[in-house]
């Protein structure tokens, strides 16, 4: 199994809008690097609240959880996440793996050493859409998510042998999601 370098993943991952990892100061980077693509976090988040006094169950998940907020209806370039909590979000980026290349997120160095933590499951072959990903702010203090900036590292691992069963073939329940896709048990 091997790790894909850019100009691998420029010929055989499907990414829209790609971007090249050029330098853009003041931001958070993204793009493709040596051996990954740093992805950017879109502008809709939805942040756990307790106010409802809702108890997390994922397979009846209620949409009373959180609240979301849509950075850019606000005029704003960024997020708060409350200190201790947790939001999810989407990705900007659409991405379709091929049937021989697994998929591992990152969360980035930048937001790391801020106590911010990303989380992603492996994404498998054949998945495709835009990424659900979870933030978690394990500060005792308010944080900042800046939207349509990066957020986290895909690396892609390619395999030895294509698997027999992929993502499409189990017709699994997040594929194609558009945008932020809460948990769902079929």
């Amino acid at each position: 199994m091997g790790i894909l370098s850019d100009t691998q993943i420029r010929e055989l991952i499907g990414i829209e809008p790609f971007e090249e990892n050029v330098k853009r100061p003041g931001r958070v980077s993204y793009g493709v690097s040596s051996y990954g693509y740093d992805i950017r976090v879109g502008s809709v988040f939805k942040i756990f609240t307790n106010v409802n006094s809702q108890i997390i169950d994922p397979k009846c998940f209620s949409d009373r959880s959180f609240v979301t907020v849509d950075v850019s209806k606000t005029g704003a370039d960024h997020v708060l996440i409350p200190p201790n909590s947790f939001a999810l979000c989407e990705t900007v980026e659409f991405v379709s793996i091929p049937r021989g290349v697994l998929a591992i997120c990152l969360g980035k160095s930048t937001y790391a050493r801020c106590g911010i933590i990303v989380n992603v499951t492996p994404i498998e072959p054949e998945w495709r859409g835009k990424i659900t990903l979870e933030i978690s702010n394990t500060t005792p203090l308010p944080a900042k998510i800046y939207a349509n900036e990066g957020i986290a590292q895909l690396i892609f691992l390619k395999g030895d042998r294509v698997c027999a069963v992929s993502y499409a073939d189990k017709h699994g329940k997040y594929q194609d999601q558009q945008g932020l896709t809460l948990p769902r048990v079929d």
